[in-house]
């Protein structure tokens, strides 16, 4: 009787299992029918589809037999995918911590930095606090720029500090009408853009440039530094002439004439304000066209730079002053306008 009982309840435990999978089974397949019937082109699974299938593949042994629309190993990594979401948002932090700093904060600290090599996080924080921001300095440190530069000052930074004791010096060539080619030297003092001296030759060495040094700067008249080029045309000679008169040269990159930005733009504005406008019969004819240009240059054109006024400080005429007259200069091609009493 007791053997008859436990097989009786086996008999019932296996039907009621085989039957517990017939009906998963239908479950697992109505289920990929539905989306097949609500698909639009590829068939796409939902959320709920993945969480359907991850418990399913928990509770049923045999889940991959009735999956047919999708390889296994998805539902496998869709689970592992929910199992680290659940522990990353069971791991963070409640409260508490740091507050994040907001974009423009980060940007702020990435400026200063930038913009002053010197400083450091206690600087840049101290900053910070003057504008009102409330911030650590250990987050200011965090958000600095990695592996920056050891410091030093910027190219313009350095043109403004030594404006004063700066002269530049620079070729540019203009051709004749017997197509002869005359090569003009230049320098310029970068206090109030002034034209120092300027000559011209056919043929140019180191010699002669040397001796356009001497002539510019007789004495103790020499500046403190020399910007030029890398030009072989300043050779040893002219190297040794600049050593006597003491200015320190400072030479620029190869192939960078940004770095010396004040002869780079008096060049261009000869060129497009004079010599670019006439016909150069001679080296005589050149120097007289350039003497009338320098004139104008420091007596009379306005510059930017130096809040439209020009090298040599021209008076503010008031209306009171008188009429308006016009005195052409450069040959007629600029004018300067003043006022003179009738």
């Amino acid at each position: 009787m007791i053997e008859t009982l436990r097989w009786l309840a086996i008999f019932i435990i296996a039907a009621l299992r085989e039957r517990r999978g017939l009906t998963l089974e239908n479950l697992a397949l109505r289920q990929q029918l539905g989306v097949l019937k609500r698909r639009k082109g590829v068939p796409r699974l939902k959320r709920k589809d993945r969480v359907f299938w991850v418990v399913l593949s928990r509770i049923w042994a045999p889940w991959r037999q009735a999956l047919h629309m999708v390889n296994g190993d998805t539902v496998v990594g869709g689970q592992r995918k929910g199992f680290r979401i659940y522990w990353t948002r069971i791991s963070q932090r409640k409260c508490g911590g740091r507050p994040q700093a907001s974009s423009e904060v980060r940007a702020l600290i990435q400026r200063m930095a930038t913009a002053n090599p010197y400083w450091g996080a206690p600087r840049i924080h101290g900053e910070l606090l003057k504008l009102g921001m409330e911030i650590s300095e250990r987050t200011v440190s965090r958000l600095m720029p990695k592996h920056r530069k050891p410091p030093s000052q910027t190219w313009k930074a350095f043109l403004n500090n030594h404006v004063q004791a700066l002269v530049s010096v620079d070729f540019f060539t203009v051709p004749s009408v017997s197509f002869r080619v005359l090569f003009v030297f230049v320098v310029l003092a970068h206090h109030r853009r002034r034209v120092v001296h300027f000559n011209m030759t056919e043929h140019p060495a180191a010699a002669w440039t040397a001796q356009q040094i001497r002539e510019a700067f007789p004495e103790d008249t020499a500046p403190r530094y020399l910007i030029r080029d890398r030009d072989p045309i300043y050779g040893e000679c002219f190297r040794h002439r600049l050593s006597d008169l003491g200015p320190t040269e400072v030479l620029t990159v190869p192939q960078s004439p940004w770095q010396n930005p004040f002869a780079e733009r008096l060049v261009g504005s000869i060129r497009r304000e004079c010599v670019d406008h006439v016909i150069v019969l001679g080296e005589k004819h050149l120097r007289r066209i350039l003497k009338s240009y320098f004139d104008y240059y420091l007596g009379s054109r306005t510059h930017l730079s130096l809040a439209k006024d020009a090298p040599t400080t021209r008076v503010v005429q008031r209306p009171e002053a008188g009429e308006i007259v016009e005195i052409p200069q450069v040959g007629g091609l600029h004018h300067r306008y003043e006022r003179r009493a009738a």
